[in-house]
């Protein structure tokens, strides 16, 4: 029998959807506990019944520390980890000046397991425990974040980043190239421990039609596998996209043409979508990520979640490291506030919780493996300080519910929030020793 450990604190769960459930669909218990072994979740329920019922447990008592699933982010770019918060481009001068150099450097075998490595060690002190991410066009970029992720046990999606055009020399492939190696890819990581592959042609302007159409192509042989691209981000890449695709209705209309729409499709930004595509995208059930403080940081524009939900589309949430500015989705969940309250709707620290954690594991289609506390599923878990900082407990302290007690983290916090990070049941970070053991 797997040695069983007891985590105890306050917990949130979800037991459905805030957006149509409202706050009522999250779950808080002031003394909680969750029950890890063998990598998995055994058991969530009230801490002293947890305690009682399995005595043999070894105990981490986190206090009023909360505990809940691991953030999903559900949109990075791995290979851009060295080049976050780079001055002042808007999307195709940020290509052009920053990612397409630094990617370059990913022909290195050497250097894509270095900032790999970096990488993740980044995102789990900021309590992310799955992410989505973009690789290089370059095959041992691949598979530097599957063999970093495959040992420590980690749960990741990702894929070649594949380009045949409108890219530098070195940084382009074929439209044959292109569906070889993500082919081989596939076939030696999907499915392998946590791992996933993504289908991943860049965005339309640095694909042919006939590379779309040769990955559309690997997709349909592959439909377990996602697909992961660009749409809409900027209003100047759109006009880019008509001149050299003038056959096409609109932007989505590039992907549909050849095979890439569909309900495992992971569409990033979607902020400027004429109605037809919105309409489309929510018939299919493809997901939209919200990449909100990459959309501010380069002047993208204000993505609409309210209208978006309402329309019954399927949204997850995203760092998009590193045209975001942040590795952390506590920074993440307080831009999608802002941007929220700039496009009429405040969303509420339940939903915006919701997002980082079982609306993105919805997006990536695992929401019954991660982004949840509970039995059966993956023992991902964030534990986080809601007074990491004298700013945040002043104002903590004042809370008369769960609720006031966990936004000013959501707004103020960030990695000093996240005390410790657990990844597929083993504890991979830890901010201190104040958790108390026995």
């Amino acid at each position: 029998m797997p040695q069983q450990t007891l985590l105890l604190g306050q917990t949130l769960t979800f037991d459905d959807d805030p957006f149509t459930h409202g706050p009522s669909a999250a779950r808080h218990d002031g003394a909680g506990g969750v029950l890890v072994a063998g990598g998995r979740i055994a058991a969530a329920g009230p801490g002293p019944d947890l305690r009682r019922a399995h005595p043999g447990a070894r105990v981490v008592d986190y206090g009023d520390a909360l505990l809940l699933a691991g953030f999903v982010d559900a949109h990075v770019h791995y290979p851009q980890t060295a080049i976050i918060a780079s001055w002042g481009k808007r999307l195709i001068d940020w290509l052009n000046a920053y990612t397409f150099p630094e990617e370059a450097r990913f022909e290195d075998p050497g250097y894509a397991a270095r900032i790999a490595a970096r990488y993740l060690d980044l995102t789990a002190s900021h309590g992310t425990t799955t992410m989505c991410s973009y690789c290089t066009i370059h095959p041992a970029s691949v598979d530097a974040l599957f063999a970093q992720a495959q040992a420590r046990g980690q749960r990741v999606v990702a894929g070649k980043t594949c380009m045949n055009r409108n890219a530098p020399d070195g940084l382009r492939d074929t439209a044959r190239s292109a569906y070889d190696d993500s082919k081989a890819l596939l076939e030696k990581w999907h499915g392998v421990d946590r791992l996933s592959y993504a289908i991943t042609p860049r965005f339309s302007p640095t694909s042919t039609p006939e590379q779309l159409s040769a990955l559309g192509a690997l997709w349909s042989e592959h439909p377990d596998c996602l697909m992961q691209t660009h749409l809409s981000e900027q209003t100047d890449e759109i006009a880019w996209v008509r001149t050299l695709h003038p056959e096409a209705r609109d932007y989505l209309d590039t992907y549909e043409a050849h095979g890439l729409l569909g309900a495992r499709g992971l569409y990033g930004h979607a902020i400027h979508l004429e109605p037809r595509e919105r309409a489309r995208l929510a018939e299919v059930g493809a997901a939209l990520i919200h990449c909100p403080t990459s959309n501010t940081f380069i002047g993208s524009g204000l993505f609409d979640m309210a209208a978006r939900m309402a329309e019954g589309q399927r949204v997850g949430l995203a760092t998009d490291t590193g045209g975001g500015s942040s590795f952390s989705m506590l920074r993440t969940m307080a831009a999608a506030y802002e941007i929220g309250q700039l496009t009429g709707a405040a969303l509420h620290p339940a939903q915006l919780l919701w997002l980082a954690t079982a609306g993105s594991a919805r997006t990536l289609h695992m929401g019954e493996r991660i982004g949840n506390l509970a039995p059966g599923m993956e023992a991902d878990i964030t534990v986080l300080d809601l007074a990491s900082t004298p700013a945040i407990a002043q104002r903590a302290e004042r809370a008369d519910d769960l609720w006031e007690a966990v936004f000013p983290t959501i707004m103020m916090g960030d990695d000093r929030a996240v005390r410790a990070t657990w990844i597929g049941g083993r504890l991979a970070h830890q901010r201190d020793a104040s958790a108390s053991c026995g």
